[in-house]
């Protein structure tokens, strides 16, 4: 059995958790790689054998069986690029604040592993968003697992995004910028612009206005089966795409293409984990004294 450990950089008094995760992974005797970079931010304040080996592309994880996050949830999104189409699971143990997808604490590590080993555990599929800019792909991995963002270079000025749905023409968002969500975006930016929750297994896409400029425009949400194309314009003369946290420049009047991605990342999800639970917990939703 072949474990994978991806991180980046984090406050040093999570150090100490990192070795207690080699730790139970190597009194387990499986297999070990650490991607290298956080290999080498960890340096010599987390002692790793020899035979623990390091990985630096998506090629060298093919052959294994997990992929553990160490970080936030924006560490845990950055996996989507290494583990691509091959189905492989990933458990994101938590160092940042919120933890909405990196679900394990730091004290639950060695139960987290041992459900691994032992098979107790279940597999939460999420969609993605495949991204196109004027027929081409943008970037080596033209996926989104959160969401896509259309903004002005210039962030002081309004832009209009002419929306279309299967080719038939939509709306022209008036606004700060467009979020394009899956499911498991709904709950990030989205959300804070005013965009509804969605569960994650919905098969959904959400369109979600940024400041929009007038009242009656509101964040619509689609069939993830329908092709999505967003065309910019306004004075500055070139715009940002983000597709989660890689950004890309792009010309006014270029033709976006979006749609549902013909793979799906596979989030473990241990016992008395569940999505209900997580925004219940995590962001006090539904709050209310009289529950």
């Amino acid at each position: 059995m072949k474990f994978c450990v991806y991180g980046k950089k984090f406050d040093p008094e999570f150090t100490r958790h990192v070795q207690y995760l080699i730790d139970c992974l190597v009194r387990r005797g499986v297999k070990i790689s650490i991607y290298r970079p956080f290999k080498s931010f960890l340096g010599n304040s987390v002692a790793l054998n020899e035979h623990i080996g390091v990985f630096d592309t998506h090629q060298e994880i093919a052959d294994s069986d997990f992929l553990i996050s160490v970080g936030g949830d924006g560490t845990l999104l950055d996996t989507a690029a290494f583990i691509r189409d091959t189905g492989i699971p990933v458990l994101g143990v938590n160092t940042g604040r919120l933890g909405f997808l990196s679900l394990v604490d730091v004290g639950e590590i060695e139960k987290a592993i041992e459900a691994l080993i032992n098979g107790d555990f279940t597999l939460d599929k999420r969609s993605l968003i495949e991204v196109s800019c004027n027929g081409e792909s943008v970037g080596e991995f033209p996926f989104a697992l959160n969401d896509i963002t259309l903004l002005n270079k210039d962030r002081g000025s309004m832009i209009s995004v002419h929306a279309s749905v299967n080719d038939q023409y939509v709306c022209t968002f008036w606004a700060d910028g467009l979020i394009v969500a899956t499911p498991t975006g709904s709950t990030a930016y989205s959300l804070s612009c005013g965009g509804p929750i969605v569960a994650p297994d919905s098969n959904n896409i959400i369109l979600t206005p940024i400041a929009p400029h007038n009242l009656t425009m509101r964040p619509i949400i689609l069939p993830n089966s329908n092709k999505v194309n967003l065309r910019a314009e306004g004075r500055s003369k070139e715009f940002v795409l983000t597709i989660d946290s890689r950004s890309y420049s792009i010309e006014p009047e270029s033709e976006i293409e979006l749609k549902k991605a013909r793979f799906e990342i596979n989030l473990v999800s241990l016992e008395g984990q569940n999505f209900f639970n997580t925004i219940r917990n995590k962001m006090g939703w539904g709050l209310d004294k009289r529950n």
